[in-house]
């Protein structure tokens, strides 16, 4: 379990040193149904990202109670 820590330290120090490495690009634009903004790059990478993981999250924990309530109910 702590190889799982270390690797997603890895990660998380790469996405920061590709956000930072593009926080002097120019500011992209984000059209999503009727909204439309501006924002920076280096804030759409991240806010990708974290929503990625939250979506993930979403999908995984629900999945990881039935297993440890199931297991439970084996024991």
């Amino acid at each position: 379990m702590q190889i799982f820590y270390w690797i997603v330290l890895l990660i998380v120090i790469g996405i920061a040193v590709f956000a930072i490495q593009n926080s002097n690009a120019p500011l992209v634009m984000i059209k999503l149904l009727l909204w439309k903004f501006e924002t920076s790059l280096v804030y759409t990478i991240l806010g990708s990202i974290g929503l990625g993981i939250l979506i993930t999250l979403l999908f995984w924990i629900p999945r990881a109670i039935r297993a440890s309530l199931r297991k439970k109910n084996v024991d």
